[in-house]
């Protein structure tokens, strides 16, 4: 399942009430562009049994309308309220929200070859369509300030990243997998 829409004031999430071994309650999923956070957020999610929440899902609305700054933070606070969720997407001006709450932080920290050939592909194989995990209205695209975030990430975006990690103090609840292979064998311990 995914978050709908902020437009329609709902966020919806399945999941089955069992608490998973390991990884918590909430688990929070960043990491670049490509990296796989939606792939992973999903399979832990029909895992776990947790709610699955796309932060994409819920800051865009129809044809690529971004959320105004304060209603944004106030939906992600909504949401990292909740007792129990898998949450994909970086988001760097909410991350003081989700890092103190969430019991695991899984980091995708793949190398930028990986992540720019992954959404290459990902924008040709859903090329004029909108993937499932979106709004309607956000055919998917890439643009130019996109490429630059994603192509920066590693440098800019991912020191960004740790340290709101180290600012929130929760090093010791990362999962950082650097790679294809790294994400798989995790995958299957949970």
């Amino acid at each position: 399942m995914l978050c709908s829409a902020l437009d329609s004031g709902v966020c919806q999430a399945a999941g089955v009430t069992v608490s998973p071994p390991g990884v918590g309650d909430r688990v929070l999923v960043v990491g670049s562009g490509g990296a796989g956070k939606t792939t992973v957020a999903r399979a832990l999610a029909a895992r776990t049994g947790l709610p699955l929440i796309h932060l994409d899902a819920c800051y865009w609305r129809p044809n690529w309308e971004p959320t105004p700054a304060d209603a944004w933070r106030a939906k992600v606070r909504e949401l990292a309220a909740r007792s129990r969720w898998v949450m994909d997407g970086n988001y760097s001006s909410t991350l003081d929200l989700r890092l103190p709450v969430a019991d695991t932080i899984v980091f995708l920290d793949l190398p930028r070859r990986v992540t720019l050939r992954r959404v290459l592909a990902r924008r040709l194989r859903w090329h004029g369509r909108v993937r499932p995990e979106m709004p309607e209205g956000c055919e998917e695209r890439i643009s130019l300030d996109f490429v630059r975030w994603l192509w920066r990430f590693p440098r800019a975006g991912r020191r960004r990243l740790l340290d709101a990690i180290a600012l929130a103090g929760v090093e010791h609840r990362v999962i950082r997998l650097t790679s294809r292979r790294d994400v798989a064998a995790w995958l299957m311990t949970q």
